[in-house]
């Protein structure tokens, strides 16, 4: 670690530490349970949508909300405002109706965190005074130091990425002149003689041959697989920007991953939730949500290319996966968050999957997807088995993929 980081010595680092440790023992004594730089951080969940004073944005301005609700109210609501509105309280079905039905995500805190963020609205969106002492310091030198780590994979990433991406490339230029090597080799042996050294003939015809061969094999199994495929997309879309800075979780685009064969594409509609009133980006200024907007009003789709693509005799089933399977996205997708335009990292071949199907433990106990598997559950009750994988649940057999 230290070799990859020659501007921090070992007594830097040593020095970092120990301020980041004390101030997680200062934190940890002083703790008073509101306004900390926890809730400051869970409330960026709340920000794309809600600001505490100033101009409404997708839902109501904070301020002043636990004055108007009970904290038990707020709790319940945060955590799971539809449930409340199909259950029919007044409150949440009025906000509901005032702004224009726009589903709020659930949210997957704790009471205290809720808590938390309500005293840091209270607070009027700032951390209490007695936590910004003791972490600034540290949190400066955690930031300095993580910005660098980022950047260096980050940076390394892309090399390798950029490297691959040539490699495959260039294996078209390859073939043909290996080609063209082999016919002049072949031409001059029997017709023009003008090397008399046969043994120099026959090298170059095998070289090129064995050359011919192996990019023949490499693109033959490569064949309707794309790894490493980035297309340009119609309207410039950053996943980092989205899922990362924003937090957005997969699923609210993708709202077909849990019980369908496809993940989904939004409609511009589903984007509208926000950009109805976020209508300019930092990066893209305004030309690239005034094509969203465009859509939406004409009632014309968006032309997104599609990016991971199997080929037409393989069965995939993303319900399968994410939902009996309980699959992270980045376990087949890669860091999608990281990535400004999407790129098919993983090369999604047979054996990539395989070897997945007989690696990957299944969370079999607990899941009613596997209820009716008698015999593997006796065993696996009785400690026969240990570990069930999905090969031994019917992930091996061919009709599964291949039907």
């Amino acid at each position: 670690m230290l070799k990859t980081l020659p501007s921090f010595g070992r007594v830097g680092m040593l020095r970092r530490a120990m301020i980041l440790t004390m101030a997680m023992l200062w934190l940890s004594v002083f703790r008073l349970g509101a306004q900390t730089p926890e809730a400051e951080k869970n409330f960026q969940q709340c920000k794309a949508c809600h600001n505490i004073e100033g101009p409404k944005l997708v839902g109501p301005n904070l301020a002043g909300v636990t004055q108007r609700h009970s904290q038990e109210w707020l709790i319940s609501f945060i955590r799971n405002s539809q449930a409340m509105i199909q259950a029919g309280d007044p409150e949440a079905v009025k906000i509901w109706e005032e702004y224009n039905r726009i589903p709020m995500p659930s949210h997957d805190l704790t009471d205290e965190q809720i808590i938390d963020i309500l005293k840091y609205i209270e607070n009027g969106g700032k951390v209490a005074d007695e936590y910004l002492t003791a972490q600034s310091e540290a949190q400066a030198e955690q930031a300095a130091l993580a910005a660098q780590i980022a950047a260096e994979q980050e940076a390394r990433q892309q090399r390798l990425l950029e490297i691959e991406r040539d490699a495959n490339r260039n294996f078209g230029t390859t073939f043909f002149i290996s080609l063209i090597v082999l016919l002049v080799a072949l031409f001059d042996l029997f017709v023009t003689k003008v090397v008399k050294a046969r043994f120099v003939h026959i090298t170059m015809s095998l070289v090129a041959v064995f050359i011919i061969l192996e990019i023949t094999y490499k693109e033959a199994t490569a064949l309707g697989r794309q790894q490493y495929y980035q297309p340009t997309q119609p309207i410039w879309f950053s996943h980092k920007v989205h899922a990362e800075q924003n937090q957005i979780d997969c699923k609210y685009c993708h709202t077909g991953v849990d019980y369908g064969k496809q993940a989904g594409i939004p409609n511009a509609g589903l984007c509208m939730n926000c950009h109805n009133v976020v209508r300019q980006g930092k990066i893209t200024g305004t030309e690239e949500i005034a094509k969203i907007i465009k859509a939406w009003e004409t009632g014309q789709p968006i032309e997104w290319v599609r990016v991971h693509n199997l080929p037409d005799h393989v069965y995939f089933n993303h319900a399968q996966h994410v939902n009996a399977g309980k699959l992270d996205c980045a376990e087949c997708h890669g860091q999608v968050e990281t990535m400004h335009e999407v790129m098919q990292v993983s090369n999604l071949s047979m054996g990539w999957c395989l070897d997945c199907h007989r690696t990957k433990e299944v969370q079999f106990g607990s899941n009613g997807f596997y209820e009716t598997y008698a015999k593997l559950h006796e065993e696996f009750k009785e400690g026969r088995i240990r570990r069930v994988t999905p090969d031994m649940v019917g992930g091996g057999e061919c009709m599964k993929c291949h039907y």
